[in-house]
């Protein structure tokens, strides 16, 4: 039990209602958890290695460039520092130009997004108040243009752009305050809609909803909201399927109990209940002999 419970811990494409966890290993193994949910300090340790290692990424660099600093003098080791640094966190020519994503459209060419342009990226709410909007530069054409994409579609590119953003990942304290910020919305996907109908994050002409505006926990936070989000979707059906057979389970064990008891239990027990309600309970010892005289 306990090597299930680590394995299903360590599970990263794991989904779970109130009553029922489904987690699938990269092996193949399947686990299935009954009971309360995993508290928040889990899913903190779930991203906390995932956005460590960005993190980790970002400070070899650095560190690669103090070491220059102490070997070609402090002035040339900073510039090559510094360069570093920007290289990795907004990339080189090549890097910046590299695709993201590309969105085949029916009957229409297909939209393309470059890594340049994911600082760029807006988030909001459709009119309909449940959707997404996402904003982002399409880069089919030669001089590219700002488009919005809508419903699913700015979902699955908002999780593809998401990493990029927080290419520099976040401390455990960080990632600990993300999944805070899930657990007072209510859940990932209120989190995701709630940040999407804010009017903040603004730029400088005032236009609010953009990503990179964001506060580092919240966007760590948002990556982990639609993450979260794709894993309930791919797992839906089977987690519907086991939700149902948890409640079938149920309601067979009570049936199973009621097969111990003596045939005309249910109607006694129910007669009681009625006379001890006119009676205030008065008939309570008299009801008692009744069910005596009955089992003999």
């Amino acid at each position: 039990m306990e090597d299930c419970e680590r394995i299903f811990r360590g599970t990263r494409l794991r989904v779970s209602t109130e009553n029922i966890g489904l987690a699938r290993h990269p092996e193949g193994l399947t686990l299935v958890r009954i009971g309360e949910p995993l508290r928040p300090e889990f899913a903190a340790w779930r991203y906390g290695d995932q956005f460590g290692r960005r993190r980790r990424k970002v400070g070899l660099y650095t560190a690669a460039g103090l070491g220059a600093a102490a070997a070609g003098g402090w002035v040339v080791g900073t510039v090559v520092a510094g360069s570093i640094l920007m290289m990795l966190l907004i990339g080189t020519p090549w890097q910046q130009r590299r695709k993201v994503v590309e969105i085949p459209q029916d009957g229409r060419r297909t939209i393309v997004v470059r890594s340049m342009d994911v600082s760029t990226a807006r988030l909001r709410l459709a009119e309909d108040g449940a959707s997404l909007r996402l904003q982002v530069s399409d880069y089919s054409s030669l001089l590219g243009e700002q488009i919005w994409l809508e419903g699913e579609d700015a979902r699955r590119v908002a999780g593809v752009i998401l990493p990029a953003v927080n290419k520099a990942g976040g401390k455990k304290r960080t990632v600990a305050d993300a999944v805070e910020l899930i657990e007072a919305a209510g859940s990932p996907e209120r989190l995701v809609t709630d940040l999407a109908s804010a009017n903040d994050f603004n730029m400088n002409d005032g236009s609010p909803g953009y990503i990179w505006k964001m506060p580092v926990p919240t966007r760590l936070a948002l990556e982990m909201a639609l993450h979260e989000e794709q894993e309930r979707r791919a797992l839906e059906g089977e987690l519907w399927l086991l939700e149902q057979a948890w409640r079938e389970a149920e309601e067979i064990a009570g049936i199973a109990d009621d097969l111990l008891l003596p045939e005309g239990a249910d109607d006694f027990v129910r007669e009681h209940r009625q006379a001890r309600a006119r009676t205030g309970g008065r008939g309570e010892n008299r009801g008692s002999a009744r069910l005596s005289g009955r089992s003999e």
